[in-house]
């Protein structure tokens, strides 16, 4: 894939204490234990995408303050440090503590190998405004404009899908604007329009989610979408997922699936959407599904990475059995912080001989369980 995200420095953030020049491929695997620090990670991608919005001040205060997101708080970690690399462009910047508990931005550069100058000094915006997000969305096509604008464009691309509220009053069960259907949202609060917009305008992709759902659903016969005027003529038309089974024309209702089957149609939506992010992060996907839906998940998370960037976040054996060992990266806690290790085929392959993946994950051949400092 052109210009990947390849490369990740995290300093000073939340349990990572230091995690230099880390290589990211097509497809990431991320297990760990409770605690180990895989959330945190996914937590620094909704920090990233939060300064790309400029709504960095609220990610800082939702998450306790500049001092909860120091590694360790003020008195170990005075600054925390970024940089990615995107191929031959790059992006770093440092977040450094305010006395009022909250976050200045600082040293903010740009990367592109082909400029004579390499690394390019934005400067310090002295509060959470990014000054490459004012030099990306300015009018013009000058060169720093469009550095600036390609790694603006590719971090507001990312989708954090995460599907955890399936619960009765969840948006995703809801009846739903049908205008909202121009991307799958983080939590698939507009699920039904954007189905109903596949259905019209991509019907063999919808063809392909709806299969992908069967598989795991075997009585749902199809989506039926249907809109529904509310209010005034010419106001809003909504939608919602509501569905028929293959033994009756009865229309079921959102609240007739299960937890795990709206879960399921959600992540079969993200992985199988026509146009995907650059990249796609999912948190624990494997929550309430059945073992058979999280072979077949592995098997959309496989095909997904050779269209776009996957990073998944699990702790499921039976999910990262799907993968190969070196997708596999390994979360462990120690010396109380977040330590991370992508695996090898090398170190594995007398064991894998005899074990899956999954298995020695179990059998703490893998080690990244439970441990106590």
């Amino acid at each position: 894939m052109e210009d990947l995200f390849n490369r990740l420095t995290i300093r000073g953030f939340k349990s990572i204490m230091e995690l230099d020049n880390f290589e990211l491929k097509d497809l990431n695997v991320f297990v760990g234990a409770n605690g180990a620090g895989k959330s945190n990670l996914i937590s620094f991608f909704r920090m990233l995408r939060c300064l790309m919005d400029g709504n960095l001040a609220d990610y800082v205060r939702e998450n306790g303050g500049i001092g909860d997101i120091l590694h360790n708080g003020r008195e170990r970690t005075r600054k925390m440090y970024f940089e990615m690399r995107f191929g031959e462009r790059g992006y770093r910047f440092t977040l450094n503590p305010t006395t009022a508990d909250k976050a200045e931005l600082s040293k903010e550069a740009r990367f592109y190998k082909r400029s004579s100058n390499g690394w390019w000094e934005l400067g310090d915006s002295n509060d959470t405004a990014s000054l490459l997000v004012r030099e990306a969305t300015k009018n013009d096509n000058t060169l720093d404009t469009m550095c600036s604008k390609y790694v603006y464009d590719t971090i507001m691309s990312w989708k954090i899908y995460h599907f955890h509220d399936t619960s009765s009053s969840a948006p995703m069960r809801s009846w739903q604007s049908i205008e909202d259907n121009e991307t799958l949202r983080s939590d698939a609060s507009n699920i039904a329009p954007y189905l109903f917009c596949l259905r019209e305008e991509e019907k063999p992709k919808y063809q392909e989610i709806l299969n992908a759902c069967q598989v795991v659903i075997p009585y749902l016969r199809d989506f039926l979408l249907k809109e529904q005027k509310y209010g005034k003529v010419g106001e809003d038309v909504k939608v919602n997922l509501s569905w028929r089974t293959g033994s009756s024309d009865f229309p079921m209702q959102p609240h007739h699936l299960s937890d795990g089957s709206i879960r399921f149609i959600c992540l079969a939506t993200a992985l199988l959407q026509p146009n995907p992010p650059s990249t796609l992060i999912i948190d624990e996907p494997e929550l309430g599904l059945h073992p058979e839906a999280i072979r077949i998940l592995g098997e959309l998370i496989n095909a997904a990475a050779r269209r776009t960037q996957i990073i998944v976040a699990t702790q499921s054996p039976l999910l990262i059995d799907q993968f190969g060992i070196e997708d596999i990266i390994v979360v462990n806690r120690q010396n109380d912080q977040s330590v991370f290790e992508r695996l090898s085929k090398d170190s594995f392959d007398k064991w894998l001989e005899d074990y899956s993946v999954g298995e020695l994950w179990t059998k703490n051949v893998i080690q990244g369980g439970i441990a106590r400092e």
